[in-house]
């Protein structure tokens, strides 16, 4: 039993070595922008006065550049325009779509799944040329709602999945008991269907946004100048101008990124509690 338990021990102590181990491959590279975001100087290194945390090495003007610098601010302007408004598009196509998966009434319903997930699976690369040739020929090209629309087509995968899921769990008695007592099929998905699959809806609202606020690729093919967002204006700062103020917004982008996992891991406890 000894032995047993010794052993079980050393594979116990080498399984979290090996999890912390990975754990600092993955995110030791991100969590390194953080601090240099801070630097007083315009290096992408530690400088010797933030290795002894000299207070004089650190510095916010990183930050108030993103704020006083034209150019950032309307990139930042750019991407919540355009995140919001192709993420409200996404969310309504992708909960219809995917309650219209949900019915069983509904003939290929496996092709049309297919066929609606394809962005997610197919390079952005590709996926961007193509748009950018449709959009051109419709003169949406170089235009804000021709961007809006192309992020919602790269989003609504999102909400179809996450939607199916929570429809999954839903019991449809519950819609047979609405019609029942006389309710329209606008009132019953108003009162009862949608408070049910709500952190479904909103779980895929919050992955389509983060998709439309973190493309570059589709914008490097579509957007002008006036349209150039976030993750655009990251990529012209590296290869045009190396400047510290990309740390800063990336620092932003991560705050980002964790404060939304949050939000969908509490969603999901939320809808399991109940």
């Amino acid at each position: 039993m000894a032995f047993t338990g010794t052993r079980e021990s050393v594979g116990r102590y080498l399984y979290i070595g090996f999890c912390v181990a990975v754990f600092l491959f993955l995110v030791a590279p991100i969590l390194v922008i953080v601090p240099l975001s801070f630097n007083a100087e315009p290096y992408f290194t530690f400088t010797e006065g933030m290795l002894r945390l000299d207070a004089e090495a650190f510095s916010l003007r990183w930050y108030r550049q993103i704020i006083e610098n034209e150019v950032w601010t309307r990139a930042l302007v750019n991407s919540m325009i355009i995140g919001v408004a192709s993420t409200v598009l996404a969310t309504g196509l992708g909960t219809l779509a995917a309650m219209g998966l949900s019915s069983p009434a509904m003939p290929g319903r496996r092709l049309a799944m297919g066929l609606l997930i394809s962005p997610m699976v197919t390079p952005v690369i590709i996926a961007a040329a193509g748009m950018f040739f449709f959009y051109s020929y419709l003169g949406l090209a170089q235009t804000h709602l021709g961007l809006i629309l192309a992020h919602a087509a790269l989003g609504t995968p999102f909400v179809v999945i996450t939607v199916t899921a929570a429809l999954s769990a839903f019991d449809t008695n519950l819609t047979r008991a609405a019609a029942s007592l006389g309710a329209g099929p606008v009132r019953t998905f108003r009162r009862v269907q949608f408070p049910l699959i709500a952190p479904g809806v909103i779980s895929g609202a919050l992955f389509a946004f983060a998709a439309s606020f973190d493309e570059v690729v589709v914008v490097l093919f579509m957007a002008a100048i006036e349209q150039r967002t976030i993750p655009r204006q990251m990529w012209a700062g590296i290869r045009e101008q190396i400047s510290p103020t990309i740390l800063a917004v990336a620092t932003f982008l991560i705050v980002f990124a964790v404060l939304l996992l949050f939000t969908v891991e509490w969603m999901r406890r939320r809808s399991t509690e109940k």
